[in-house]
């Protein structure tokens, strides 16, 4: 229905460019997805658009059915997605409103689920440069067209959430993780998803704060957060939709052949009804 997806974070719980929308549930075998998708067009492309934490913001980051919300969004033949979401800083130089499109994620969350596969299936993604550089590209160049103080590469560390940083943390990460640049609560296992499920992934990373490291700044709080992303939401939604119009589906990243080496298990040594469950993700590989 749609080949192109954006996700939208805290603040961005619509996309107002969309025309034509309609909803649309998706089922899933890993449950119910985080809402209803808006399928609609923007510049005469097909959308789909799902507000991660749900239109009245009731997930936490901890509690996101992140399986599901790709798995929706591969059902849907969504093939380049872009993810917007709320981060803090780790750099002195990106400072509140500005943008960032990392190119590295950190983990440091605990037990979340971040691969569909198991049920006597075996899948090792490569995972080395975690996003799409052709859609962090064009998300990069449609934000310097904005007008916008964009910032290109870096690494968005991922925390567990939901409370913010101590600031033994903060300083933690500034110090000890390779190219620290930006830190939030979501992104590293929708990435991780979307490897899998061989769709275009990129992160628009908008910055609110500058967690609890800087000395001269107030320490993170959800009201601060909330003000800068009413101003941060809205030149998104412009960065969203010139990217949207300038995406290029005759795909050369890689992506769309990411499990090509990855499956481990012969096909025909998989049992039926999980070759079924799997049929959206691996249909390619086997005929169900």
């Amino acid at each position: 229905m749609a080949e192109i997806g954006v996700i939208g974070g805290s603040g961005l719980y619509q996309m107002e460019e969309l025309e034509k929308v309609r909803e649309v549930r998706v089922d899933t075998p890993f449950g119910e997805p985080s809402d209803l998708f808006r399928v609609g067009e923007i510049e005469g492309r097909e959308v789909a658009f799902l507000a991660r934490h749900g239109r009245a913001h009731r997930l936490d980051p901890s509690h996101l059915p992140f399986r599901a919300n790709i798995f929706a969004f591969k059902k849907l033949g969504v093939r380049r997605l872009i993810s917007a979401s709320a981060v803090g800083s780790l750099k002195e130089g990106i400072a509140p409103l500005h943008m960032v499109i990392p190119d590295q994620f950190f983990d440091r969350t605990r037990g979340r689920e971040s691969s569909f596969y198991g049920d006597g299936v075996v899948v090792h993604v490569a995972f080395a440069d975690p996003v799409c550089g052709q859609v962090g590209d064009l998300l990069h160049r449609c934000a310097l067209e904005e007008g916008i103080e964009v910032h290109r590469g870096g690494t968005y560390v991922c925390m567990e959430g939901p409370a913010f940083s101590t600031r033994a943390e903060s300083l933690s990460y500034r110090a000890g993780v390779a190219g620290a640049t930006v830190i939030g609560m979501t992104n590293l296992q929708e990435a991780k998803l979307a490897r899998e499920a061989e769709i275009c992934y990129a992160t628009l990373a908008l910055v609110t704060d500058y967690d609890c490291w800087h000395d001269g700044e107030e320490d993170v709080t959800t009201e601060a957060v909330i003000e800068i992303l009413k101003t941060n939401a809205e030149a998104a939604r412009a960065v969203i939709r010139s990217t949207v119009a300038g995406i290029d589906l005759d795909r050369s990243c890689g992506c769309e052949e990411a499990l090509g080496s990855a499956l481990l298990t012969p096909v025909d040594s998989i049992p039926r009804d999980v070759v079924e469950r799997y049929s959206v993700l691996l249909g390619k590989y086997f005929t169900v």
